[in-house]
């Protein structure tokens, strides 16, 4: 795991290079309304990356992968392709490019440095400009090659849409194996595309609800290991883990502060309600930020800190509140027909993500920070956890089918659902910062 780690974080040397940047993102031929109910995928070229191997075109098969999946970008089949590049710092012949449509087309090349580390380059084209958008250059271990090709697809998809990408990111989650009577969960975390597949529990102690710090390389999660629900803190960097304290009763949901320096969580007393808490990652002092007779529960900071969302049966049925992160201002949002449940604030600040249980269906939605703008973007049986993606365009949940889960996406215009793909059953997703 150590050496996996050191692949994600340390060794990635990166260093930007423009080569030139002719053109704005305000004066691109093509622009990406993401805003739009209704996107039509711009026709896009990926070309192979010059390579003495076929780590180039390995690369280019990333970064394909990762602008189709977005929905956002139809990648052209290569066997269209008219003008074969054999030189990625030339202007390609843009009538060639023109003529099968593609708004855009990519070169690159990947050469090896004496040292051993991959250095790759690519430029971005404007085929009806007939002019270079962007030129950059990586370098990195070649452990590390999938992480380039992220970064890139990154680097295409604000070229085109003014806003970060998310392709270079890890989803953290609970792998489930085995008959579901004798069901073995094990943390696992993997790239946003389903590679680079790792075990982070041996799967001997059940777990639950693993969540990213936004600052740092480490998550909180539950586990049953002592008999009852603790909550730990993993770094995912060395591998190091910590007992975050013990709380009487039943512990739900521990999720960081923006700042990383706290934690928030529900805790069940044994009267049988619970009450949401935040502990500090330091000194371990906990804060009562609920007192009632209810059930509150899957507490969740908005991206600047100064409010928590949280699920709450105060009312009668479980619905959406707000308050102040430090428990004042208590109100309901939600108002709408149905059980609602875990909550999540969007990192834009604009959107709260929720799951929704109605007419014998579950729900993945969304709606403004005042509960005002309900939408929701699937519907099945059985489907819930919502985190979002650090650029706040995409929504990742598990879908339960006859007690086997499986982990999806979905963009907020609801039309791009896509299965991320796992070795197992899979469930609890969380998603990660942009890596660092």
């Amino acid at each position: 795991m150590q050496k996996f780690l050191k692949a994600s974080l340390a060794t990635l040397c990166m260093a930007l290079g423009t080569f030139a940047l002719t053109l704005t993102p305000a004066r691109a031929l093509v622009e990406i309304d993401i805003n739009r109910g209704v996107v039509e995928p711009v026709p896009i070229a990926i070309t192979d990356f010059i390579s003495a191997d076929a780590r180039g075109a390995e690369i280019a098969s990333v970064i394909a992968a990762d602008l189709r999946r977005s929905g956002l970008f139809a990648p052209i089949d290569k066997a269209a392709f008219i003008e074969k590049i054999s030189n990625p710092d030339a202007s390609p012949r843009f009538e060639d490019w023109k003529v099968i449509n593609a708004q855009g087309v990519v070169t690159g090349r990947v050469t090896r440095e004496p040292d051993g580390r991959l250095r790759t380059e690519f430029r971005l084209w404007d085929t009806y400009a007939g002019q270079q958008l962007v030129g950059e250059q990586f370098f990195a271990n070649n452990e590390n090659w999938r992480r380039i090709a992220h970064i890139i697809a990154d680097t295409i998809y604000k070229q085109f849409t003014g806003e970060p990408g998310y392709f270079d990111t890890r989803i953290v989650y609970v792998d489930e194996s085995g008959p579901a009577n004798q069901r073995v969960k094990r943390l696992a975390i993997m790239d946003q595309d389903g590679a680079n597949h790792k075990f982070l529990s041996d799967g001997r102690a059940i777990v639950m609800t693993p969540r990213f710090s936004p600052e740092r390389q480490e998550i909180t999660y539950m586990s049953y290991e002592r008999g009852e629900p603790q909550v730990y803190l993993l770094q995912l960097e060395t591998g190091q883990r910590e007992l975050v304290g013990n709380f009487p009763g039943m512990t739900f949901a521990p999720r960081f502060s923006p700042g990383g320096d706290k934690v928030i969580m529900s805790l069940l007393r044994q009267d049988g309600n619970s009450n949401i808490f935040t502990m500090d990652v330091r000194t371990r002092a906990t804060a009562r930020l609920t007192n009632t007779n209810a059930i509150d529960t899957s507490p969740s900071y908005s991206p600047d800190g100064s409010q928590i969302v949280f699920t709450s049966d105060r009312g009668g049925r479980a619905q959406i509140y707000a308050m102040n992160a430090d428990g004042s201002n208590q109100r309901r949002i939600s108002f709408g027909d149905g059980i609602y449940s875990t909550p999540v604030w969007s990192p834009r600040g604009d959107l709260i993500a929720f799951t929704k249980q109605s007419g014998g269906t579950f729900q993945i939605g969304v709606m403004r920070t005042d509960g005002s703008g309900e939408r929701i973007l699937t519907t099945g049986h059985l489907q819930e956890g919502p985190t979002w993606s650090p650029n706040g365009r995409v929504i990742a949940f598990f879908r339960n089918s006859g007690g086997n889960p499986q982990l999806y996406s979905i963009d907020l215009t609801g039309r791009n659902e896509q299965r991320i793909p796992t070795p197992n059953y899979g469930s609890d997703p969380a998603w990660s910062p942009l890596l660092k």
